[in-house]
């Protein structure tokens, strides 16, 4: 089999012969067109190796400054000084790469657990492959609901419509064959006989031959813009101004220290290894490995209830979260839906109403909705029919038409949307359909009426019509859907799922509020709510949607519960409605249809059963379609926001507090407060400390409403703790120096001892709102932060003390330290009360709501490449 010519990408392959069908790679062809080609993936390939990883690490610019003053110390003969100030930046970068490494691993092995697979012809056999491995010569096989994963030529096709407005901005499904093309289709849109990457199948099945993979596609020509950096969450954005903040704080400190040793005549390089030290010890170097390491912990805790993570961030996003959208089938209903009754348009049981719907669903080609399955259920004889064509299901007409024929007749039969059905019928069956009415506007009312009698009782009804046309009609397009002939109603049932209502009222309590968005009627979606006691607070239908500008809808969302009868569009827009009025939003569905509202939504959530395109743009997969689960994803979310949250509120009370100290007394002092080396060994005995807090327990309380970054609350909380620590620092200071007598080295070594002692201790206070000793800290946490007090109190009698130029205190300083531990302790929990008592900021969303909306969650631009449209890719998974 010859290889096909994909050097050249830009050029029009597709007016190339299609190949033959001879049945695909065998499985050694297919391992050498992966050495040749590469994997069939958008993403760049090239991983660092952990070396080169490791010492990227080293670019931080606080980082390179301290390794050029190292060897300064060096050249100038201070030695000793500059191996242990290398020795503790190597210890610190390796804390935070082993943590961070460990936590992307993870990671990558969960999405991998959910990727996209592949049907191919492997050696004549159909297999399922990972999409990375489909290769250029490959023989794919699709069918409604699939990604398209490569580029390639349509060998077979039956009723095949693609939607590939991603690339072509085509807002309706193209129909592909097999086919020649003239010269003259060079551009994309004439290529009706080819595929492309990152289409989304519609309808029908097809067979191609694979032509391009990877970077060498359509899309892969545009790659670049679809993998953007994305826009940053509230909690990015949040998490960038406490960087700026610190950033800011540091070069002040730094600046001033250095302008105070340079007034005084202070050696110049001892001070500016001072001010550097100083600017590390601020530096909250650990925050990205513990934003990191909590997610990937959280990931790894919602696995194990069958929750798989794609991207980290969505944990956080998922905790925020404060309102849900959600479809109502699979998800508040059980799923299993059956045919409840067919009747005519005199309301009488009509086993002709069956039949029709049933030939309708027996031959379309598109998507099977649940709808379709009930239907197909009842087994009944078609054999005297066969299809001739069809227009398939889309979310504009709501219907889907099949042309048959039965050798002494052709009709088109139509199933849809009771609305839309009735709107293109003239006439109706009566008589059990041997004689036909006018359908008049008194009909139609009587007809609107009985439609909306059988969705009180909670039914889904479809609307079935037909109409004969002449023996020669062989195509069917949207132009013969008129001058029907209503023949009757088909109503499904399907029962509320056990256990919904329970875990609604559960995520009621913990502060996130469930809006349905549906295709189904208002009137079915009102009987469910009443069954599951959802308090509905309003409804809004897809037609006044469509008639509200955005502002009005921005006003109406928030207290309205029902969304029904939207399409793909208006589900959108119903998605960044609630999030410009600064809710955070998730979004669960599992059609072709949801991924537009998927990727608009904060955190996107679909099941492993989703249509291809929604499992790709999704952000959590639920291998378990339960909201009992979902809710345990809500707590875990929290509970990461909640560890992370502990190691900002250190790095903004005892850092920020201890830095300042040693800013002002080197203002008093004769001498540096604390060696450079001395400050980084504080510094790295600090992180390992803190290393444990994603380990931690949270507290009940933090788990029960959404929590957002407050920036406000933050600084708040920074100056308060900040100024008790430098004043707790100022009395250590006239005790070593008035009570203790204290030298320059017995000052260094006890100051030494008492900060990293008061600031580990710390956060015994600082992890839970409530008193300490009725929070039981984890484990981890506990025995890091104790051993770490403990190497510090120990380390001047040691070998290693002396290195660092430490002495050994004399036994009373030890009765003074414990006295001051106590009492700042004691002030620290009265401090932690007021805070939380007085200068906590606004609940959750309000800071949200009196500035700029958020902008869009940072996992849409990633997930790309969806349908550019694809709120008019059909498909019927409500």
């Amino acid at each position: 089999m010859a290889s096909p010519n994909i050097d050249s990408p830009h050029d029009a392959w597709w007016l190339e012969t299609a190949p033959e069908d001879r049945g695909g790679l065998s499985p050694m062809q297919a391992q050498e067109a992966l050495k040749n080609y590469g994997l069939n993936s958008l993403e760049s390939l090239e991983r660092s190796s952990m070396l080169v990883q490791f010492f990227a690490r080293l670019r931080n610019p606080l980082i390179l400054v301290l390794l050029a003053a190292s060897a300064v110390s060096a050249v100038t003969g201070d030695v000793t000084n500059a191996a242990i100030i290398v020795l503790m930046v190597v210890l610190s970068v390796t804390l935070d790469f082993i943590q961070e490494h460990r936590a992307s691993s993870a990671a990558q092995r969960l999405r991998a657990s959910v990727a996209l697979h592949a049907t191919v012809v492997r050696g004549g056999a159909s297999v399922e492959i990972p999409v990375d491995e489909v290769m250029p010569g490959d023989i794919v096989l699709l069918c409604a609901g699939d990604r398209i994963p490569a580029d390639g030529h349509v060998l077979r096709a039956r009723d095949f419509f693609v939607n590939q407005s991603l690339l072509t901005g085509e807002s309706y499904p193209v129909e592909k064959h097999a086919c020649a093309l003239p010269v003259t289709a060079t551009e994309l849109q004439d290529a009706v006989n080819a595929v492309f990457m990152g289409s989304t199948v519609v309808s029908g099945s097809a067979r191609i031959h694979v032509a391009r993979t990877g970077m060498r596609t359509a899309l892969g020509e545009v790659a670049h813009s679809l993998q953007a950096e994305p826009p940053p969450t509230a909690f990015e954005l949040g998490m960038h101004r406490f960087g700026l903040m610190i950033l800011r704080i540091t070069l002040l400190l730094v600046l001033f220290v250095l302008m105070v040793n340079v007034l005084f005549q202070r050696p110049l390089l001892d001070s500016f290894l001072f001010a550097v030290a100083l600017a590390v010890g601020l530096t909250p170097e650990l925050l990205p490995m513990v934003v990191s390491v909590t997610l990937s912990r959280g990931a790894i805790r919602l696995s194990a209830r069958r929750v798989i993570v794609k991207r980290l961030a969505s944990i956080q996003n998922l905790g925020a979260m404060d309102v849900l959208c959600t479809d109502k089938t699979g998800t508040l209903t059980e799923a299993r839906i059956s045919l409840a009754e067919c009747t005519d348009a005199d309301g009488s049981d009509n086993p002709r109403i069956l039949m029709l719907a049933h030939l309708n669903s027996r031959f379309e080609s598109g998507l099977r909705s649940p709808l379709d399955e009930a239907l197909l259920a009842h087994p009944l004889d078609t054999s005297a029919w066969t299809k001739v064509d069809e227009v398939p299901f889309d979310f504009e007409r709501r219907r889907v038409s099949v042309l048959l024929d039965r050798g002494d007749a052709r009709w088109l039969v139509v199933k849809g949307a009771p609305d839309d059905v009735l709107s293109l019928c003239d006439r109706f069956e009566q008589d059990e359909g041997r004689a036909l009415a006018p359908l008049d506007a008194t009909a139609m009312a009587v007809l609107r009426d009985r439609c909306h009698a059988l969705e009180r009782r909670g039914l889904r009804v479809l609307a079935v019509a037909w109409r004969e046309v002449p023996g020669d009609h062989g195509h069917a397009d949207v132009s013969d859907e008129s001058a029907m002939v209503f023949a009757g109603f088909a109503a499904f049932i399907d029962p509320p799922k056990a256990g919904a209502g329970e875990a609604l009222a559960a995520l009621a309590r913990s502060g996130v509020s469930v809006k349905i968005v549906s295709g189904d009627s208002d009137l079915v979606a009102q009987h469910l709510c009443t069954l599951l006691r959802i308090p509905v607070a309003g409804v809004l239908t897809g037609r006044e949607i469509s008639a509200m500008d955005e502002a009005t809808l921005h006003a109406r969302v928030g207290r309205t519960t029902l969304f029904c009868r939207v399409n793909p569009a208006q589900k959108n827009r119903i998605i960044l409605a609630l999030r410009a009025r600064g809710h955070v939003v998730g979004y669960l569905g599992d059609g072709v249809n949801d991924a537009p509202a998927l990727r608009s939504a904060d955190v996107g959530l679909t099941v492993d059963s989703a249509v291809d395109v929604a499992r790709e743009v999704a952000d959590i997969v639920m291998l378990d379609h339960d909201l009992a689960v979902l809710h345990e994803g809500v707590l875990e979310g929290r509970r990461t926001f909640g560890n992370v949250m502990k190691y900002i509120m250190m790095g903004t009370s005892s850092n920020f507090g201890n830095m300042l100290s040693m800013a002002g007394a080197s203002v008093f002092l004769p001498f540096l407060p604390m060696l450079p080396a001395q400050i980084l060994l504080n510094n790295v005995l600090y992180d390992l400390s803190q290393a444990a807090i994603p380990l931690d327990r949270v507290d009940a309380g933090d788990l029960r409403r959404p929590r957002t970054l407050d920036m406000r609350s933050i600084r708040r909380y920074m100056w308060l703790f900040g100024v008790l620590s430098s004043a707790f620092d100022a009395l250590t200071f006239w005790l070593l120096l008035q009570i203790l007598h204290a030298g320059e080295a017995l000052f260094r070594t006890a100051w030494f001892m008492e900060s990293l002692a008061t600031q580990v201790l710390v956060i015994f206070v600082i992890r839970t709102r409530g008193r300490p000793w009725a929070s039981r800290p984890g484990s981890a946490l506990a025995a890091a932060s104790l051993a770490v007090v403990a190497v510090a109190l120990l380390l001047p009698f040691t070998a290693a003390g002396r290195l660092f130029h430490f002495e050994p205190p004399p036994v009373a300083f030890f009765g003074w330290l414990a006295a001051m531990l106590v009492t700042y302790l004691t002030l620290a929990e009265m401090a932690k009360r007021f805070f939380h008592a007085h200068l906590t900021g606004p609940p959750h969303g309000l800071a949200h709501r009196h500035g700029k909306p958020p902008p869009p969650s940072p996992s849409k631009a990633r997930k790309q490449p969806a349908p550019a449209d694809a709120a008019r890719a059909p498909s019927r998974n409500d």
